[in-house]
């Protein structure tokens, strides 16, 4: 399954009730480049860092529950 972060993100600042403005102003960023990182897939780790930060939310967890365990990697 792929992971799209942009819509992840936009749909947790939705579920707090926040606005893209006010994103903006925590990311410090335009509200333009914050509708722009809704249509992004994937996204620089300072920036997904910064944006985990400012919504007091890990969104790193939805990569890493779905990374393989260590005894499910063949070598």
């Amino acid at each position: 399954m792929q992971i799209h972060i942009g819509r992840l993100i936009r749909d947790e600042l939705r579920r707090q009730g926040h606005t893209n403005e006010w994103l903006a102003g925590q990311i410090h960023v335009t509200p333009r480049t914050v509708q722009r990182i809704f249509n992004k897939p994937s996204l620089d780790t300072q920036l997904l860092f910064n944006i985990s930060k400012a919504l007091h939310t890990n969104l790193f967890t939805h990569y890493t529950t779905k990374l393989p365990t260590t005894t499910d990697i063949v070598t």
